[in-house]
């Protein structure tokens, strides 16, 4: 299992200073909505976006986080 803080922290390192909101969906510690605005983004797909999302949390996917819904923008 990994908290929200655990989540907001690793997204953090990839994102120093970024606008990011986590949510636990179920209250369970495993599905999460996150919310991150950055300028990183600019002139990225959606795919590219999320993929960065992704490989800032990768030890953890399959394992201790099972589904995240990702939103990504720009500033």
């Amino acid at each position: 299992m990994i908290s929200t803080d655990d989540l907001h922290g690793m997204l953090e390192k990839h994102f120093p200073g970024d606008d990011i909101e986590v949510q636990d969906m179920t209250g369970t510690s495993d599905h999460f909505d996150v919310h991150v605005v950055s300028e990183r983004f600019s002139g990225l797909s959606l795919i590219e976006q999320h993929k960065l999302i992704h490989a800032a949390c990768k030890e953890h996917m399959g394992g201790a986080i099972h589904a995240l819904k990702i939103k990504t923008q720009t500033p």
